[in-house]
Formats: C-alpha cells, sequence, structure tokens
C-alpha cells in the first residue's frame, strides 16, 4: 500500500496550519512551502482541494493567505485523505474469479480498519508547539 505524495504533503501542510492555529497568523504558500518543503505550484492544487472540502478558509490579497477552518482537534488524517484522494481505500472493481468474492470482503474489512485507524488520529495529535520535538506515529 502506497500514501500518495499529495496526500503527503497535505498532511504536512496541515500539520503546519495546526501549528498556526489560534495565532491570528494567515499562512501564505511561500511560507508553507518553505516550512514542508512542497513545491509552491503543486501545493496551490493541494490548498484548493483542502478548501473545497472545508478544511482551511483562504484570503486573497497582499495580507491574505490560509487558516484551519476548524480546530485542529476536529480535523482527522481521514478527512485530509479524501479531501485529496477521494477514498482511503481504492479497490480495482475487478473480483471475478474464484476467489474474487472473498478477497473482496477481506479488503473491505481491511478498508473499514483503516478508515477507523484515520480517523483516530487528528491534527493535533500530530503537532508540537516546540519545534525541537519530534513525535513518531
Amino acid at each position: 500500500m502506497r500514501i500518495s505524495v499529495k496526500v503527503d504533503y497535505a498532511c504536512r501542510v496541515m500539520a503546519e496550519l495546526a501549528r498556526l492555529h489560534g495565532s491570528g497568523e494567515l499562512a501564505q504558500i511561500e511560507h508553507l512551502a518553505r516550512t514542508e518543503v512542497v513545491p509552491a505550484n503543486f501545493l496551490a492544487q493541494i490548498l484548493l482541494k483542502l478548501r473545497d472540502h472545508g478544511l482551511i478558509n483562504s484570503r486573497r490579497g497582499n495580507h491574505g493567505g490560509y487558516v484551519l477552518a476548524r480546530s485542529p482537534q476536529e480535523i482527522s488524517l481521514y478527512d485530509i485523505l479524501v479531501a485529496v484522494e477521494g477514498q482511503c481505500l481504492q479497490l480495482s472493481g475487478n473480483f471475478a474469479g474464484r476467489s474474487g468474492r472473498r478477497l473482496k470482503q477481506v479488503w473491505d474489512e481491511i478498508g473499514v480498519t483503516l478508515v477507523a485507524k484515520t480517523k483516530s488520529y487528528t491534527l493535533d495529535q500530530l503537532v508540537s508547539k516546540n519545534p525541537a520535538e519530534m513525535y513518531y506515529i
């Protein structure tokens, strides 16, 4: 199983927005790209998806930027994953053959577990206000 670059970038940028949450500061795309080492042109596409799914708000202009639309405790990895990819586990749809139906049942069970686990991690659990502190999941 592979996590896409888009999802990885989206999670990292959302973690940075969570760090800034409550400060009143808007994060500009250049800051987010530099801080989380994400190409700015690719980041713009990701931010649009996050905004369209109601995870962030944006303001245009010289003093514009991005902020979380909800508190970090209310945004899960699942929310980010769905905003960027559409779903947690995408199956091929081909369940032919003798083992096809049973294999689909197994993948569906794994999908339920994956959804539950990604919903259990929220942004506040991923970030530290102290830049020197590191978390490993």
